[in-house]
C-alpha cells in the first residue's frame, strides 16, 4: 500500500502517464491508417487501457495534490486546470456510455421517425418520440457551375399532432427534445437528405462546464499572484545579466508558380495608365461588398495562381486580358489534378463535357471526414475551373447596376431580363465595346478609345447606382493597399530585425560593446519604424472596410501580430530579449496571416466551413504553433551553451526561463484553441470529438508538452538540460500536427496543409 501510495504521489508517475498516452494514441492514428478507422476505435480509443491511462492520471492527480498540499487558495490556478480536465473527461465519458449517434435518410415528400443509429458495437434502429417531413430539398450550386455553393433541408417537425417547419443546414442546427440534426450529405437526385443525428444533452452539458472552467483556470494560471507563470516572471526581473532567446535568422520563402505565357499573352499588355483607370471602376461582390475591380482582380489572380503577377502582367492587366482574349487564356495550363497541370480547355472533352464531372460530384456526396486528401484537392481545382468559366463567360464582373430597390448589380454575361430589352442591350454594348477596344489598341496602341470606354461604363454607373458608387477617396485607398501590400513587408521586417536582434543579444552575453548596444538599439528603432507602418496599414484597412479589423482570422492573426510588437515595444527598456522575442513572432504570426490571404475567398467556402468557430480556432492554434517555435529554439540554443565546459550558467538559467513562459503561453493558446475546434465541430455536426488524426495528433500536442512543463517538479539535478532537451524533442509533435498529418495519415482535416 506504501509502494502504492508513493507510486501515484509521484510527479514522475505524472511525466510518464503523460508520455505513454501520447504514444498510445500516436501509435493508433498509424494504426487507423491501415485498418480502419473502426478497427482503430475497438483497438485504441474504446480500449480499456485507454480508459486505465485517464483513470490513472486522473487518480495520480488527486493523490499527488493532497500529498504536496496543492489544495490550497494559493494553487487555484493549478487546482481549476486539472479540474477542468477531469470534467471534460467525465463529460466524454458520459458520453461514450449514454450519447446516441445516427444517420437518418428522407426522401422529398416523406415522413420519418427511424434513426439508424451507430455505435461501437454496430448498427441498431431507433423510434424517436416525433417525425419529420422533408418538403424540399434545396442544392444551391455556384452560378454557371456545377459546385455545391449550400444545401438546405426544409423539413416540418410533428410531434403529437402538432407541427412547425425548419431548415436545416451547415452550421444551422435543428434541436428538438435533445435530439440535433446536422446536414450532412444529399442524394445524387437531389431528392433526399442525409442528416446526421446527436443526442448527448447531459455528457454535452458536463464537457461545455469541463471547457468554461479550463478558460477560468488558464486565466488564473497566468494572472495569479502565486502561479508558476507570475513566478517565473518575478525569478526573471531578478537576473542581472543580458537576457537571450535565440541566434539566428528566420527566412521564409514561398514557391513560384511555374506558368509558362504564350508569347502573345506576354505581349498583349494594357499600359498601366488604362489599367489603373480601369481598375478603380466600383463593383459589387457576391457577397454584396462594393470594391473597386483592382481588389477584385488581385484575388482572382491569388486565387487560381496563388501568386501576385503572372508573368508581365499584373492582377488588373491579367483580368482585362482574359476578359479580352478567353480562347488564348482557356490554353494556359493553370490547373493542377494529380499533380499534373491542364489548361481550361483540356478538362473537356470534344463534346464539351466537364471530365472532372463524375469525380466532383462523388467527392461532394461523401461526408465530410470521408473525403481523401485527392477528393479535397479536386474540389479545389474544381472551384478554380468555376472562377475561370465564370469569368470568360462573362460573369462575375458585377459592373451594372438595376436601378431599382434590389440594389443588385449584374455582369455582362448574367442574366439581364430585369433590365428590360433597352438597358440589357446597352449593357452588353458598352462591355463589348470596351473589350473591342483593348483589342484594337493592342495592335495599333491608341488607347483614346478604350479611356472612353471605360468613362462610358463610369458614367452608367453613375446614372443607375450613385448611392452604392464609392467614394473616389476610397478607391485611391484601396488601390494603395492592394499595390503596396503593407503587411507582407512588416513581415520580412520583422522577422530580419527579429532576428539581427535575437543574435545580437547572443553577442552581448560574451561581449559587452559599446557597438553592439547602439547597434541593438537601432535596429530596435528600425522595428519601432516598422511598427507604425503597421499600424497605419491597420488604419487603412479600417478605412476601407468601415469596421475594427479583426472580424476574421486574417485581420485577426494581423492583429495578433502587431498587439505581441506593441507588447515588445513596451518592455523593451526592460529586456532584450522580450523585444527580440516579440518582434521575430510578429512575423511569423504575419507568416501565419500570409498563408490566408495567398488564397481568397472569390465564392464561399465549402459549406461545413461557413462559421466563425473555425476561424477562431485557427488563429489561435496557429499562434500556439508560434510559442512552440520559440521554445523550440531556446532550447537549441541552450543546448549549446551547455555543450561548453564553462558556460554561462545564469545566462543558461535566464534562457530556460524565458524557454518555459514560451512553452507555457503556446501550451495556454493549444488547448484553447483544441478545445474551440471541439466546440465548432459539435456545432456543425454533433460531435465535439471523433478521433480524427488532425484531432489526436492536437491532443498528443498537449500531452507531450504538458509531460515538459511538469520536468520542473521532478526535482533532478539536470532539470535544466532535461527540459531544453525536451522542449526541442516535442517539437515533432508540432511538425506532426501542422505538416505530417496532411501528408501521412488521411482525415477531415488534411485541407490544411494550405
Amino acid at each position: 500500500m506504501d509502494y502504492l501510495s508513493r507510486l501515484f504521489s509521484s510527479f514522475r508517475t505524472t511525466f510518464v502517464l503523460l508520455l505513454v498516452l501520447a504514444a498510445w494514441l500516436a501509435l493508433a492514428t498509424v494504426f487507423e491508417k491501415y485498418f480502419g478507422t473502426e478497427a482503430a476505435k475497438a483497438m485504441f480509443y474504446y480500449s480499456p487501457i485507454l480508459f486505465l491511462l485517464f483513470g490513472m492520471l486522473i487518480l495520480n492527480f488527486f493523490v499527488a495534490c493532497a500529498k504536496h498540499h496543492c489544495f490550497t487558495s494559493r494553487k487555484i490556478g493549478l487546482i481549476l486546470v486539472h479540474s477542468a480536465f477531469v470534467v471534460i473527461l467525465i463529460g466524454a465519458y458520459t458520453t461514450h456510455l449514454f450519447g446516441e449517434e445516427g444517420m437518418m435518410h428522407i426522401r422529398e415528400g416523406e415522413t420519418s421517425n427511424k434513426l439508424q443509429l451507430m455505435s461501437k458495437t454496430g448498427e441498431s434502429l431507433k423510434i424517436l418520440p416525433f417525425s419529420l417531413k422533408l418538403n424540399k430539398f434545396t442544392l444551391e450550386r455556384y452560378p454557371g457551375s456545377n459546385s455545391p455553393s449550400s444545401y438546405t433541408s426544409n423539413v416540418e417537425v410533428i410531434d403529437n399532432g402538432n407541427s412547425f417547419p425548419a431548415r436545416i443546414y451547415m452550421n444551422n442546427v435543428l434541436d428538438v427534445k435533445g435530439y440535433r440534426f446536422f446536414q450532412a450529405s444529399f442524394d445524387e437526385d437531389e431528392a433526399g437528405t442525409v442528416l446526421s443525428v446527436n443526442h448527448d444533452v447531459v455528457g454535452r452539458n458536463i464537457t461545455y462546464c469541463g471547457y468554461l472552467l479550463l478558460f477560468i483556470g488558464l486565466i488564473v494560471c497566468f494572472v495569479g499572484k502565486h502561479s508558476r507563470f507570475r513566478q517565473l516572471t518575478q525569478k526573471l526581473r531578478e537576473m542581472k545579466t543580458v537576457m537571450l532567446i535565440l541566434a539566428g535568422l528566420l527566412v521564409f520563402a514561398s514557391a513560384k508558380a511555374d506558368i509558362q505565357l504564350p508569347e502573345n499573352l506576354q505581349n498583349a499588355v494594357v499600359p498601366l495608365t488604362q489599367t489603373e483607370e480601369f481598375s478603380a471602376l466600383t463593383m459589387q461582390s457576391r457577397n454584396g461588398r462594393m470594391m473597386p475591380i483592382g481588389t477584385f482582380a488581385s484575388e482572382v489572380l491569388r486565387k487560381l495562381t496563388k501568386e501576385d503577377k503572372i508573368g508581365p502582367l499584373n492582377a488588373s492587366q491579367f483580368l482585362i486580358s482574359l476578359l479580352a482574349m478567353p480562347q488564348e487564356w482557356s490554353n494556359v495550363k493553370l490547373f493542377s489534378v494529380g499533380g499534373q497541370t491542364f489548361s481550361y480547355n483540356d478538362l473537356f472533352d470534344a463534346k464539351g463535357n466537364y471530365r472532372l464531372s463524375n469525380s466532383i460530384m462523388a467527392a461532394y456526396s461523401k461526408r465530410p471526414e470521408s473525403r481523401t486528401k485527392q477528393d479535397k484537392e479536386l474540389l479545389k481545382t474544381d472551384e478554380k475551373v468555376n472562377t475561370f468559366q465564370q469569368l470568360i463567360e462573362g460573369k462575375m464582373l458585377n459592373l451594372f447596376p438595376l436601378n431599382n430597390e434590389s440594389n443588385k448589380w449584374f455582369a455582362a454575361g448574367d442574366d439581364l431580363s430585369s433590365f428590360g430589352a433597352t438597358d440589357s442591350a446597352k449593357v452588353l454594348n458598352l462591355m463589348n465595346r470596351f473589350l473591342t477596344e483593348v483589342h484594337k489598341s493592342l495592335q495599333n496602341n491608341q488607347w483614346a478609345n478604350v479611356d472612353a470606354a471605360i468613362n462610358d461604363i463610369g458614367e452608367y454607373q453613375q446614372a443607375n447606382g450613385a448611392a452604392l458608387l464609392l467614394q473616389p477617396e476610397k478607391v485611391k485607398a484601396e488601390l494603395l493597399y492592394n499595390r503596396i501590400n503593407i503587411f507582407r513587408y512588416c513581415k520580412i521586417g520583422y522577422n530580419i530585425l527579429g532576428g539581427l536582434l535575437l543574435l545580437f543579444s547572443f553577442l552581448l552575453l560574451f561581449h559587452h560593446k559599446m557597438w553592439m548596444r547602439r547597434t541593438f538599439r537601432f535596429v530596435g528603432f528600425l522595428v519601432a519604424i516598422i511598427f507604425i507602418v503597421h499600424t497605419a496599414g491597420m488604419g487603412l484597412r479600417w478605412y476601407i472596410g468601415g469596421y475594427a479589423p479583426w472580424s476574421n482570422s486574417y485581420e485577426t492573426m494581423v492583429y495578433v501580430a502587431w498587439a505581441t510588437v506593441f507588447g515588445g515595444l513596451c518592455f523593451a527598456r526592460r529586456s532584450n530579449v522580450a523585444f527580440a522575442v516579440a518582434t521575430l513572432f510578429g512575423g511569423i504570426i504575419l507568416f501565419v496571416s500570409s498563408l490566408n490571404w495567398m488564397d481568397p475567398q472569390i465564392n464561399p467556402l465549402v459549406p461545413v466551413l461557413k462559421s466563425p468557430w473555425l476561424m477562431f480556432h485557427v488563429a489561435v492554434v496557429t499562434a500556439a504553433y508560434g510559442f512552440f517555435g520559440i521554445s523550440f529554439l531556446l532550447g537549441l540554443v541552450n543546448l549549446i551553451l551547455m555543450c561548453k565546459p564553462n558556460g554561462n550558467k545564469e545566462a543558461i538559467d535566464e534562457i530556460s526561463i524565458i524557454n518555459e513562459m514560451s512553452l507555457w503561453c503556446g501550451l495556454a493558446l493549444m488547448t484553447i484553441g483544441t478545445f474551440l475546434g471541439a466546440v465548432w465541430a459539435n456545432v456543425s455536426w454533433g460531435n465535439y470529438w471523433s478521433w480524427d488524426p488532425k484531432e489526436t495528433w492536437a491532443l498528443i500536442t498537449l500531452l507531450v508538452y504538458a509531460a515538459v512543463t511538469h520536468v520542473h517538479l521532478l526535482k533532478s539535478r539536470h532539470a535544466n538540460l532535461w527540459f531544453n532537451l525536451l522542449s526541442v524533442l516535442a517539437f515533432a509533435t508540432v511538425l506532426m500536427t501542422f505538416f505530417g498529418v496532411n501528408f501521412l495519415l488521411s482525415g477531415m482535416h488534411s485541407y490544411g496543409q494550405m
